[in-house]
């Protein structure tokens, strides 16, 4: 069931999402070379901490930490670690903000120094795609025009999207209806209504969309190791149109 959010409630996830906005701006300023994936996961819990939130994503299903951290070839659900990120690397960061009981999620994807001109169109059209999505998410049009549109733009630009990981309703759960994929045909799926509130979280590889799961239960890689992006923002649906309340 799709739950509509009031004009109050959003409100309440517009600012769990200031608090995310601004994390993610403090980490853009910690990225580079050397800086480990654990000690910008500690940093973002701390700076939660200080700003009166949690992290959503700590304890969920026995994730243990408040931030997903995925370098290169990883999709999503990366754990961060002692890996250290190197010049040329890719890096997301993906995480959900509890402020008072109320959630918004937002992943960024970070190059690490100097990347080559093919990892830099991997961002580049991973972040545009994201727009593109956005720009469809008023009151109604259909979840699938987003992904449809997600979907010819990024493989317009020679990228695959990947479909085991979609976007969500989101609201004092992390997880709720309605589903966002990425992909597929215009004008299917549920109507898009004033009071939704969304995540559109588009991941392109620069190879296959196929992916795999390592043995821990949770990092998800692409299966020819190619590089991976994910840009994602917390939509609300309003009559004025999309209003992102993760905007940075």
């Amino acid at each position: 069931m799709i739950t509509l959010k009031t004009k109050e409630q959003i409100e309440y996830m517009k600012k769990a999402g200031e608090i995310l906005a601004a994390c993610h701006r403090e980490i853009a300023k910690m990225i580079r070379p050397g800086i480990t994936t654990q000690e910008i996961d500690q940093f973002a819990e701390a700076f939660m901490k200080k700003n009166g939130a949690t992290p959503e994503q700590k304890g969920y299903n026995g994730y243990q930490y408040a931030t997903c951290a995925s370098v290169n070839d990883v999709i999503c659900h990366g754990f961060p670690g002692k890996y250290a990120l190197k010049d040329g690397d890719i890096v997301t960061i993906d995480m959900v903000v509890n402020l008072n009981g109320w959630l918004a999620d937002s992943a960024w994807s970070y190059a690490v120094g100097e990347v080559t001109p093919e990892a830099q169109h991997l961002l580049d059209v991973t972040k545009t795609s994201l727009y593109k999505g956005i720009e469809l998410a008023v009151v109604g049009n259909r979840i699938g025009d987003i992904s449809h549109a997600i979907q010819v733009y990024a493989e317009g630009e020679g990228l695959s999207v990947v479909r085991e990981f979609i976007g969500h309703g989101i609201g004092e759960k992390m997880h709720e209806e309605p589903q966002v994929p990425h992909y597929g045909p215009p004008h299917r799926g549920p109507r898009l209504k004033e009071g939704m509130v969304i995540t559109i979280e588009p991941m392109l590889n620069i190879g296959t969309y196929r992916s795999k799961l390592d043995s821990d239960g949770w990092t998800a890689r692409t299966m020819d190791g190619s590089l991976s992006a994910q840009y994602e923002h917390t939509i609300a649906i309003t009559a004025d149109g999309p209003v992102i309340l993760t905007a940075q």
